[in-house]
């Protein structure tokens, strides 16, 4: 199970930090975004290791995905935050090698203002 939250309104320029607090362990965790009339588009993922992290170009250099698994909790700070970056954020979860994105959380709403 995954809770997604620290969504909000903020101004061009601002920045936000997102969490998703996970109930277990998973092999990667990613967050994706989806604005309306658009697809849902990947963002950002992070290996349980933290060793390995992956950007989309449109957010490389504004956004750091982190992780504490100590709190089984990964992180999403945005920065130099622009107004298409307006969208539902969500963050997923594969389990295993392989499985591909099989834990979705609900979505928290990122709405910039220019």
């Amino acid at each position: 199970q995954l809770q997604a939250s620290g969504g909000g309104l903020v101004q061009a320029g601002g920045s936000l930090r997102l969490s998703c607090a996970a109930s277990g362990r998973s092999y990667v965790t990613g967050w994706f975004r989806q604005a309306p009339g658009k697809e849902r588009e990947f963002v950002a993922a992070i290996s349980w290791s933290s060793i390995s992290t992956y950007y989309a170009d449109s957010v490389k250099g504004r956004f750091i995905i982190s992780r504490d698994n100590a709190k089984n909790t990964v992180y999403l700070l945005m920065n130099s935050l622009k107004p298409e970056d307006t969208a539902v954020y969500y963050c997923a979860a594969q389990s295993d090698l392989g499985s591909g994105y099989n834990y979705w959380g609900q979505g928290t709403q990122v709405t910039v203002s220019s």
